[in-house]
């Protein structure tokens, strides 16, 4: 069940990226700045997608290893929390730092306009 659901998930994604550009054409926009425009967009997203993807799988094999080191030492659960906090917050920067790249990637005016 929750095969389907991601498949019809990814197929609405899909068709949503490929009808955008259609839907939010402009009569006035020239050639260049409208591929720049929906590559850019396209970008972003897989960009993002594969960012948070990424992060997500790095915090949980960071949480998994912190789980079990104090599952076997609970003596040194203070220190290993300390250090999974500090690892959390880095690989989470990594996907805030693909946002910010993003929202410039998008919200700059190349062609002066």
């Amino acid at each position: 069940m929750q095969k389907k659901i991601l498949t019809v998930g990814f197929v609405i994604a899909a068709i949503m990226l490929i009808i955008a550009p259609t839907v939010f054409a402009a009569e006035g926009v020239s050639d260049a700045r409208y591929g720049y425009y929906s590559y850019i967009g396209l970008g972003c997203v897989i960009g993002l997608a594969i960012a948070a993807f990424g992060g997500a799988i790095g915090q949980a094999i960071s949480v998994n290893s912190a789980l079990s080191g104090i599952a076997r030492n609970p003596g040194a659960a203070g220190k290993i929390t300390t250090g999974l906090l500090i690892g959390l917050a880095l690989i989470e920067s990594l996907v805030i730092y693909t946002l910010v790249i993003a929202l410039i990637l998008l919200f700059v005016k190349p062609y002066g306009m």
